[in-house]
């Protein structure tokens, strides 16, 4: 399957490249549990599906050392109408979701193009997956 990346968001109810939307996502310890969450759409796959990286608010800075022991990567994006509170975020470099369009409950926002551009170069880094 081929992951396509580029930065596209459009204005519609459709989740594009780029966009900050909400789906429910799986744990990875239990996938058949997961919560609601932020994820940045960063591209396209076969079969009309979309490829996203997970968000979160949670600062892991201060626990840096032990989330890269865990195999757990992540890049601060700011703050953003994607969060009611305007909490600064986070997105998980190392964690590619594979998503069916028709799961996203809402479409967010449009993430800065220079800050999405530094999150694929720094993903390309960690993510193993040949496709990215």
């Amino acid at each position: 399957m081929s992951l396509r990346i580029g930065y596209a968001p459009v204005d519609d109810d459709y989740p594009d490249p780029g966009e900050i939307v909400w789906t429910w996502v799986p744990y990875e310890d239990d996938p058949a549990q997961g919560k609601d969450r932020p994820v940045l759409v960063i591209g396209t796959l076969d079969g009309g599906r979309i490829a996203a990286l997970q968000l979160t608010s949670k600062d892991h800075d201060v626990d840096e050392a032990q989330e890269a022991e865990q195999g757990r990567y992540w890049m601060d994006i700011g703050t953003g109408a994607w969060d009611s509170k305007r909490r600064p975020s986070e997105v998980r470099l190392n964690r590619l979701l594979d998503l069916d369009p028709d799961a996203v409950r809402r479409e967010g926002v449009a993430l800065d193009k220079q800050v999405f551009e530094q999150v694929v170069a720094l993903a390309r880094v960690y993510l193993t997956d040949s496709r990215a």
